[in-house]
Protein backbone atom coordinates (compact mmCIF):
# COMPACT_ATOMS: atom_id res chain seq x y z
CA UNK A 1 0.00 0.00 0.00
CA UNK A 2 0.80 3.64 -0.59
CA UNK A 3 1.18 5.92 2.21
CA UNK A 4 -0.59 9.10 0.67
CA UNK A 5 -0.15 10.55 3.75
CA UNK A 6 3.31 10.90 3.30
CA UNK A 7 3.43 10.76 -0.95
CA UNK A 8 5.51 7.48 -0.56
CA UNK A 9 5.11 4.07 -1.87
CA UNK A 10 5.28 0.82 -0.39
CA UNK A 11 9.06 1.10 -2.23
CA UNK A 12 10.39 3.63 -0.60
CA UNK A 13 9.85 5.82 -3.75
CA UNK A 14 8.89 9.35 -3.88
CA UNK A 15 6.23 8.81 -6.96
CA UNK A 16 6.06 12.09 -9.74
CA UNK A 17 3.36 14.27 -8.59
CA UNK A 18 2.41 17.60 -9.45
CA UNK A 19 3.50 18.91 -5.94
CA UNK A 20 6.80 17.77 -6.37
CA UNK A 21 9.14 19.94 -8.67
CA UNK A 22 11.39 19.04 -11.10
CA UNK A 23 15.25 18.93 -10.59
CA UNK A 24 16.55 21.81 -12.71
CA UNK A 25 19.43 20.90 -15.27
CA UNK A 26 22.36 22.98 -14.45
CA UNK A 27 22.57 26.38 -16.71
CA UNK A 28 25.59 26.49 -18.86
CA UNK A 29 28.36 27.99 -17.79
CA UNK A 30 28.53 32.06 -19.12
CA UNK A 31 30.52 33.90 -21.29
CA UNK A 32 33.55 35.35 -20.21
CA UNK A 33 32.61 39.71 -20.43
CA UNK A 34 36.00 40.21 -21.68
CA UNK A 35 35.02 37.62 -24.81
CA UNK A 36 32.28 39.95 -25.82
CA UNK A 37 34.57 42.86 -25.65
CA UNK A 38 36.74 41.38 -27.41
CA UNK A 39 34.51 40.67 -29.86
CA UNK A 40 32.91 43.61 -29.99
CA UNK A 41 36.11 45.87 -30.31
CA UNK A 42 37.47 44.04 -33.06
CA UNK A 43 34.16 44.08 -35.21
CA UNK A 44 34.72 47.60 -34.32
CA UNK A 45 38.16 47.51 -35.92
CA UNK A 46 37.05 45.68 -38.59
CA UNK A 47 34.95 49.05 -39.61
CA UNK A 48 37.95 51.37 -38.91
CA UNK A 49 39.60 49.63 -42.15
CA UNK A 50 36.69 50.14 -44.42
CA UNK A 51 34.49 52.30 -45.92
CA UNK A 52 32.77 50.53 -48.23
CA UNK A 53 29.27 51.03 -46.82
CA UNK A 54 27.79 47.51 -47.71
CA UNK A 55 30.48 45.91 -45.30
CA UNK A 56 29.44 48.77 -43.07
CA UNK A 57 26.04 47.95 -43.34
CA UNK A 58 26.85 44.01 -42.77
CA UNK A 59 28.84 44.73 -40.15
CA UNK A 60 26.07 46.44 -38.23
CA UNK A 61 23.49 43.78 -39.16
CA UNK A 62 25.74 41.09 -37.13
CA UNK A 63 26.11 43.03 -33.93
CA UNK A 64 22.36 43.58 -34.04
CA UNK A 65 21.70 39.77 -34.86
CA UNK A 66 24.14 39.11 -31.81
CA UNK A 67 22.30 41.28 -29.34
CA UNK A 68 19.25 40.70 -30.64
CA UNK A 69 19.69 37.06 -29.97
CA UNK A 70 22.12 36.67 -26.31
CA UNK A 71 20.92 39.71 -24.69
CA UNK A 72 19.89 39.58 -21.33
CA UNK A 73 17.07 40.61 -19.63
CA UNK A 74 18.77 43.11 -17.04
CA UNK A 75 18.61 47.01 -17.36
CA UNK A 76 22.01 47.95 -18.90
CA UNK A 77 20.92 45.83 -22.33
CA UNK A 78 18.53 48.68 -22.95
CA UNK A 79 21.48 50.69 -23.61
CA UNK A 80 21.92 49.21 -27.38
CA UNK A 81 19.22 51.14 -28.67
CA UNK A 82 20.67 54.65 -27.12
CA UNK A 83 23.98 53.57 -28.72
CA UNK A 84 22.44 53.08 -32.22
CA UNK A 85 20.64 56.80 -31.93
CA UNK A 86 23.71 58.51 -30.87
CA UNK A 87 25.46 56.68 -34.22
CA UNK A 88 22.33 57.85 -36.28
CA UNK A 89 22.91 61.49 -34.82
CA UNK A 90 26.70 61.26 -35.15
CA UNK A 91 25.59 60.61 -39.18
CA UNK A 92 23.53 63.38 -39.33
CA UNK A 93 25.61 65.92 -37.68
CA UNK A 94 28.25 64.50 -40.32
CA UNK A 95 26.09 65.30 -43.21
CA UNK A 96 25.14 68.83 -42.04
CA UNK A 97 28.73 69.89 -41.16
CA UNK A 98 29.22 68.60 -45.00
CA UNK A 99 26.53 71.02 -46.24
CA UNK A 100 27.24 73.79 -44.33
CA UNK A 101 30.77 74.03 -43.49
CA UNK A 102 31.77 72.53 -47.18
CA UNK A 103 34.83 70.38 -47.89
CA UNK A 104 37.93 70.90 -49.97
CA UNK A 105 37.01 67.93 -51.76
CA UNK A 106 36.38 68.87 -55.41
CA UNK A 107 33.44 67.45 -57.55
CA UNK A 108 31.01 68.02 -60.59
CA UNK A 109 27.59 67.18 -59.66
CA UNK A 110 26.15 70.00 -58.11
CA UNK A 111 23.33 69.21 -56.38
CA UNK A 112 22.28 73.03 -54.64
CA UNK A 113 24.26 76.09 -54.09
CA UNK A 114 23.51 77.58 -50.40
CA UNK A 115 24.31 81.69 -50.00
CA UNK A 116 28.40 81.50 -49.22
CA UNK A 117 29.07 83.88 -45.76
CA UNK A 118 32.35 85.67 -46.68
CA UNK A 119 35.06 85.32 -44.12
CA UNK A 120 37.71 87.41 -43.31
CA UNK A 121 41.58 86.74 -44.91
CA UNK A 122 42.68 85.03 -41.49
CA UNK A 123 39.91 82.29 -41.75
CA UNK A 124 41.47 80.99 -45.38
CA UNK A 125 40.50 77.56 -45.50
CA UNK A 126 37.02 77.61 -43.95
CA UNK A 127 34.16 78.20 -45.79
CA UNK A 128 29.90 78.57 -44.44
CA UNK A 129 27.46 78.11 -47.77
CA UNK A 130 28.52 77.78 -51.04
CA UNK A 131 28.09 75.11 -54.07
CA UNK A 132 27.37 71.48 -52.14
CA UNK A 133 28.38 68.67 -54.46
CA UNK A 134 27.52 64.97 -54.61
CA UNK A 135 31.17 63.50 -54.07
CA UNK A 136 30.62 65.97 -51.01
CA UNK A 137 27.77 64.35 -50.04
CA UNK A 138 28.59 60.95 -50.49
CA UNK A 139 32.37 61.28 -48.73
CA UNK A 140 30.60 62.37 -45.75
CA UNK A 141 28.47 59.51 -45.66
CA UNK A 142 31.13 57.37 -46.00
CA UNK A 143 32.66 58.75 -43.19
CA UNK A 144 30.12 59.15 -40.77
CA UNK A 145 28.94 55.14 -41.56
CA UNK A 146 32.42 54.46 -40.42
CA UNK A 147 32.41 55.83 -37.18
CA UNK A 148 28.40 55.20 -36.78
CA UNK A 149 29.53 51.26 -36.86
CA UNK A 150 32.03 51.54 -34.46
CA UNK A 151 29.79 53.68 -31.81
CA UNK A 152 27.26 50.71 -32.52
CA UNK A 153 29.90 48.14 -31.98
CA UNK A 154 30.84 49.66 -28.45
CA UNK A 155 27.11 49.83 -27.61
CA UNK A 156 26.53 46.02 -28.44
CA UNK A 157 29.33 45.19 -25.84
CA UNK A 158 27.25 47.39 -23.62
CA UNK A 159 24.58 45.13 -23.98
CA UNK A 160 26.21 41.68 -23.67
CA UNK A 161 28.87 41.98 -21.06
CA UNK A 162 27.57 42.71 -17.09
CA UNK A 163 29.87 45.63 -16.38
CA UNK A 164 30.04 44.31 -12.70
CA UNK A 165 31.26 40.96 -13.88
CA UNK A 166 33.72 42.89 -16.00
CA UNK A 167 35.17 44.46 -13.22
CA UNK A 168 35.46 41.45 -11.57
CA UNK A 169 37.83 40.03 -14.28
CA UNK A 170 40.59 43.31 -13.97
CA UNK A 171 43.69 43.01 -12.68
CA UNK A 172 44.42 44.44 -9.30
CA UNK A 173 46.68 47.15 -10.28
CA UNK A 174 43.58 48.32 -12.07
CA UNK A 175 40.60 47.74 -9.59
CA UNK A 176 40.24 51.31 -8.49
CA UNK A 177 40.38 52.80 -12.18
CA UNK A 178 38.12 49.87 -12.84
CA UNK A 179 35.82 50.66 -11.13
CA UNK A 180 35.32 53.99 -12.06
CA UNK A 181 34.95 53.49 -15.80
CA UNK A 182 32.02 50.77 -14.91
CA UNK A 183 30.19 53.46 -12.59
CA UNK A 184 30.60 55.33 -15.20
CA UNK A 185 29.52 52.80 -17.87
CA UNK A 186 26.51 51.62 -15.63
CA UNK A 187 25.27 55.08 -14.99
CA UNK A 188 23.57 55.74 -18.70
CA UNK A 189 22.08 52.67 -18.78
CA UNK A 190 20.26 53.23 -15.45
CA UNK A 191 19.37 56.46 -16.49
CA UNK A 192 17.70 55.24 -19.95
CA UNK A 193 16.12 52.95 -17.19
CA UNK A 194 14.86 54.94 -15.04
CA UNK A 195 13.33 57.36 -17.95
CA UNK A 196 11.67 54.90 -19.96
CA UNK A 197 10.17 53.99 -16.03
CA UNK A 198 8.80 57.78 -15.44
CA UNK A 199 7.61 58.14 -19.04
CA UNK A 200 5.51 54.92 -18.59
CA UNK A 201 4.30 55.83 -15.27
CA UNK A 202 3.49 59.48 -16.59
CA UNK A 203 1.35 58.01 -19.50
CA UNK A 204 -0.72 55.62 -17.21
CA UNK A 205 -1.49 58.96 -15.41
CA UNK A 206 -2.58 60.67 -18.44
CA UNK A 207 0.29 63.45 -18.04
CA UNK A 208 2.00 64.69 -20.64
CA UNK A 209 5.33 62.52 -21.16
CA UNK A 210 6.70 64.50 -24.21
CA UNK A 211 8.14 68.47 -25.04
CA UNK A 212 9.93 70.64 -22.82
CA UNK A 213 7.27 70.15 -19.86
CA UNK A 214 7.56 66.43 -19.95
CA UNK A 215 10.95 67.02 -20.12
CA UNK A 216 11.65 68.61 -16.81
CA UNK A 217 8.48 66.79 -14.81
CA UNK A 218 10.62 63.37 -15.84
CA UNK A 219 14.74 64.78 -15.92
CA UNK A 220 13.97 65.98 -12.66
CA UNK A 221 13.01 62.61 -10.99
CA UNK A 222 15.58 60.83 -12.90
CA UNK A 223 18.60 62.84 -11.43
CA UNK A 224 17.35 62.72 -7.58
CA UNK A 225 17.67 59.02 -8.31
CA UNK A 226 21.13 59.42 -9.69
CA UNK A 227 22.21 61.37 -6.86
CA UNK A 228 20.86 58.56 -4.54
CA UNK A 229 22.21 55.76 -6.28
CA UNK A 230 25.82 57.34 -6.03
CA UNK A 231 25.43 57.89 -2.67
CA UNK A 232 24.41 54.28 -1.80
CA UNK A 233 27.31 53.54 -3.94
CA UNK A 234 29.90 55.88 -2.12
CA UNK A 235 28.68 54.01 1.01
CA UNK A 236 28.87 50.70 -0.18
CA UNK A 237 32.25 50.95 -1.35
CA UNK A 238 33.55 53.06 2.14
CA UNK A 239 32.37 50.24 3.93
CA UNK A 240 33.78 47.60 1.81
CA UNK A 241 37.35 49.21 2.02
CA UNK A 242 37.29 50.25 -1.15
CA UNK A 243 40.81 52.00 -1.65
CA UNK A 244 43.03 50.15 1.15
CA UNK A 245 45.83 49.49 -0.36
CA UNK A 246 48.56 46.88 1.09
CA UNK A 247 52.50 47.60 2.39
CA UNK A 248 54.85 46.01 -0.44
CA UNK A 249 58.90 47.21 -0.59
CA UNK A 250 60.11 50.25 -1.88
CA UNK A 251 61.96 48.05 -4.63
CA UNK A 252 58.77 46.82 -5.79
CA UNK A 253 57.21 50.11 -6.28
CA UNK A 254 60.24 51.19 -8.28
CA UNK A 255 60.18 48.05 -10.49
CA UNK A 256 56.61 48.38 -11.19
CA UNK A 257 56.66 51.77 -12.17
CA UNK A 258 59.81 51.28 -14.33
CA UNK A 259 57.75 48.39 -16.03
CA UNK A 260 54.18 50.31 -16.58
CA UNK A 261 56.34 53.09 -18.14
CA UNK A 262 58.58 51.20 -20.25
CA UNK A 263 55.64 49.28 -21.21
CA UNK A 264 53.70 51.88 -22.23
CA UNK A 265 55.99 53.99 -24.40
CA UNK A 266 56.64 50.56 -26.13
CA UNK A 267 52.85 49.73 -27.14
CA UNK A 268 53.16 53.05 -28.34
CA UNK A 269 56.16 53.47 -30.35
CA UNK A 270 55.04 49.52 -31.60
CA UNK A 271 51.73 50.95 -32.37
CA UNK A 272 52.93 53.99 -34.33
CA UNK A 273 55.70 51.49 -36.12
CA UNK A 274 52.87 49.46 -37.56
CA UNK A 275 50.30 52.07 -38.60
CA UNK A 276 53.98 53.70 -40.77
CA UNK A 277 55.33 52.42 -43.89
CA UNK A 278 58.57 52.63 -42.35
CA UNK A 279 58.34 51.21 -39.08
CA UNK A 280 56.84 47.66 -40.11
CA UNK A 281 59.85 45.94 -39.38
CA UNK A 282 60.01 47.11 -36.13
CA UNK A 283 56.34 47.47 -34.95
CA UNK A 284 55.50 44.39 -34.28
CA UNK A 285 58.81 43.45 -31.59
CA UNK A 286 58.17 46.61 -29.97
CA UNK A 287 54.61 46.14 -29.70
CA UNK A 288 55.11 43.03 -28.67
CA UNK A 289 57.91 43.28 -25.70
CA UNK A 290 55.77 46.79 -24.65
CA UNK A 291 52.22 44.70 -23.65
CA UNK A 292 55.03 42.05 -22.18
CA UNK A 293 56.60 44.81 -19.67
CA UNK A 294 53.46 46.30 -19.70
CA UNK A 295 51.71 42.98 -18.23
CA UNK A 296 54.49 42.13 -15.60
CA UNK A 297 54.01 45.38 -14.11
CA UNK A 298 50.31 45.17 -14.16
CA UNK A 299 51.40 41.60 -12.06
CA UNK A 300 53.52 43.14 -9.83
CA UNK A 301 51.00 46.05 -9.34
CA UNK A 302 48.37 44.21 -8.27
CA UNK A 303 49.67 43.21 -4.25
CA UNK A 304 49.14 46.73 -3.48
CA UNK A 305 45.54 45.92 -3.79
CA UNK A 306 44.19 43.01 -1.49
CA UNK A 307 40.92 41.56 -2.65
CA UNK A 308 39.56 38.15 -3.66
CA UNK A 309 37.08 37.32 -6.19
CA UNK A 310 33.30 35.28 -5.39
CA UNK A 311 33.24 32.89 -8.27
CA UNK A 312 35.67 34.52 -10.98
CA UNK A 313 34.28 34.14 -14.38
CA UNK A 314 36.62 31.63 -16.23
CA UNK A 315 37.68 31.56 -19.80
CA UNK A 316 36.20 28.37 -21.23
CA UNK A 317 35.43 26.90 -24.90
CA UNK A 318 32.65 29.48 -25.96
CA UNK A 319 34.24 32.42 -24.72
CA UNK A 320 36.99 31.03 -26.69
CA UNK A 321 35.49 31.23 -29.90
CA UNK A 322 33.18 34.23 -29.23
CA UNK A 323 36.65 36.01 -29.06
CA UNK A 324 38.45 34.40 -31.78
CA UNK A 325 35.55 35.03 -34.01
CA UNK A 326 35.96 39.00 -33.62
CA UNK A 327 39.52 38.64 -33.88
CA UNK A 328 39.12 36.44 -37.58
CA UNK A 329 36.91 39.37 -38.24
CA UNK A 330 39.34 42.27 -37.50
CA UNK A 331 42.33 40.24 -39.21
CA UNK A 332 40.52 39.02 -42.65
CA UNK A 333 39.01 42.57 -42.77
CA UNK A 334 42.84 44.66 -42.51
CA UNK A 335 44.37 41.87 -44.89
CA UNK A 336 41.55 42.68 -47.08
CA UNK A 337 42.03 46.10 -46.88
CA UNK A 338 45.82 45.77 -48.08
CA UNK A 339 45.24 43.48 -50.48
CA UNK A 340 42.25 45.43 -52.36
CA UNK A 341 41.88 49.00 -51.39
CA UNK A 342 39.56 50.17 -54.14
CA UNK A 343 37.05 47.66 -52.74
CA UNK A 344 36.82 48.37 -49.39
CA UNK A 345 37.54 52.20 -49.84
CA UNK A 346 34.92 52.66 -53.32
CA UNK A 347 36.25 55.98 -54.92
CA UNK A 348 34.13 59.34 -54.44
CA UNK A 349 36.17 61.46 -57.62
CA UNK A 350 35.34 60.01 -60.10
CA UNK A 351 32.05 58.93 -58.12
CA UNK A 352 31.48 54.89 -58.32
CA UNK A 353 29.04 52.96 -56.83
CA UNK A 354 30.06 50.43 -54.20
CA UNK A 355 30.02 46.77 -54.90
CA UNK A 356 30.05 44.47 -52.01
CA UNK A 357 33.70 42.02 -52.38
CA UNK A 358 32.78 38.41 -51.77
CA UNK A 359 35.63 37.10 -49.24
CA UNK A 360 35.41 40.07 -47.23
CA UNK A 361 31.76 39.80 -46.71
CA UNK A 362 32.06 36.45 -45.67
CA UNK A 363 34.50 36.82 -43.56
CA UNK A 364 32.24 39.69 -41.91
CA UNK A 365 29.64 36.78 -41.56
CA UNK A 366 31.93 35.21 -39.23
CA UNK A 367 31.05 37.41 -36.77
CA UNK A 368 27.67 35.72 -36.47
CA UNK A 369 29.43 32.40 -34.48
CA UNK A 370 28.48 34.00 -30.77
CA UNK A 371 24.95 33.81 -32.07
CA UNK A 372 25.27 29.91 -32.41
CA UNK A 373 27.95 28.58 -29.59
CA UNK A 374 26.54 30.93 -26.80
CA UNK A 375 24.02 29.75 -24.47
CA UNK A 376 20.16 31.72 -24.98
CA UNK A 377 19.62 34.42 -22.19
CA UNK A 378 17.37 32.92 -19.30
CA UNK A 379 13.81 34.63 -19.11
CA UNK A 380 13.19 37.33 -16.98
CA UNK A 381 11.79 35.55 -13.25
CA UNK A 382 7.99 35.61 -13.34
CA UNK A 383 7.16 37.50 -10.38
CA UNK A 384 5.50 34.47 -7.65
CA UNK A 385 2.49 35.54 -4.93
CA UNK A 386 2.94 36.38 -2.01
CA UNK A 387 2.66 33.65 0.94
CA UNK A 388 -0.71 34.20 2.65
CA UNK A 389 -1.04 34.17 6.07
CA UNK A 390 -2.74 31.90 8.24
CA UNK A 391 -4.95 33.25 10.47
CA UNK A 392 -5.58 31.13 13.48
CA UNK A 393 -9.63 30.85 14.92
CA UNK A 394 -10.16 32.00 18.26
CA UNK A 395 -11.69 28.75 20.05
Amino acid sequence: MADHGSGVDRHGTRPASAGVTALRRRPPAPVHPGAWWLWSLALGTAATRTTNPLLLALLVTVSAYVVATRRPHTPWALSYGAFVKLALAVLLVRLVFAVALGSPLPGTHTLLTLPEVPLPHWAQGIRLGGRVTAETLVFALYDGLKLATLLICVGSANALAAPTRLLKSLPGALYEMGVAVVVALTFAPHLIADAQRLRTARRLRGRPDKGLRGLLQVGLPVLEGALERSVALAAAMDARGYGRTAQVPPAVRRTTAVLTLTGLLGVCAGTYGLLTADGGTYGLPVLLAGLAAALAGLRLGGRRTPRTRYRPDTWNARSCLVAASGVAVAALLTLAASADPAALHPGVIPLVAPTLPLWPAAAVLLGLLPAFVTPAPEPPAAGRPAPQRSEEKPS
